[in-house]
């Protein structure tokens, strides 16, 4: 499958129109729902597909940040037999009061997999927890990059961010369809 029938096929999907609050408390005619495509087995394992020669090939853990990495990370596990590790935000104080739940990251080559990056503000906090667990963490494989500078938060912090779709992309994909 292509990239542009893989923007089709995730643009028609996740994005709705009416009336929403974005997280700004702005108002907005359109709404991107990342997680209608996480929840949908049969796109995330197309995805999952097309995003394994993304991958650093000396990848050792892939790290799937709160909320929207974790499944995207998940099926990538299952693709590719990369043990996977689920990153909170901030840790529990209960149970293993762990931030990097699963696999063990320290010493090991980790790979941060985040659903969409729009300023990459927690993939840079998120980034540095990783590093002062011992995480060695160089890249960012995200399946959306809508962000307007490629990243740049993230090259600041030294990581190299590779995406599957851009927004250009999906723009493509939804002018296409009217």
């Amino acid at each position: 499958m292509s990239l542009d029938e893989l923007a089709q096929r995730v643009n028609s999907i996740a994005r709705l129109t009416g009336t929403f609050t974005i997280r700004s408390g702005q108002i907005a005619s359109e709404y991107f729902d990342k997680y209608r495509f996480e929840a949908d087995p049969v796109l995330l394992a197309d995805i999952a597909s097309a995003r394994v020669p993304l991958l650093p090939p000396d990848t050792e853990v892939l790290a799937g940040l709160e909320l929207g990495g974790v499944p995207i990370a998940t099926a990538l596990s299952l693709e590719t037999g990369i043990p996977a590790a689920f990153v909170r935000k901030e840790a529990k104080a209960y149970g293993t009061a762990q931030l990097a739940e699963g696999a063990d990251v320290a010493g090991k080559r980790v790979t941060v997999i985040e659903d969409v990056i729009t300023t990459g503000g927690q993939v840079v906090i998120s980034t540095q927890q990783l590093r002062a667990l011992g995480a060695i963490v160089d890249h960012v494989v995200c399946v959306i990059d809508r962000s307007p500078d490629h990243g740049g938060a993230l090259s600041a912090e030294g990581l190299t961010m590779t995406a599957l779709l851009t927004r250009a992309q999906l723009d493509a994909a939804e002018s296409a369809r009217h």
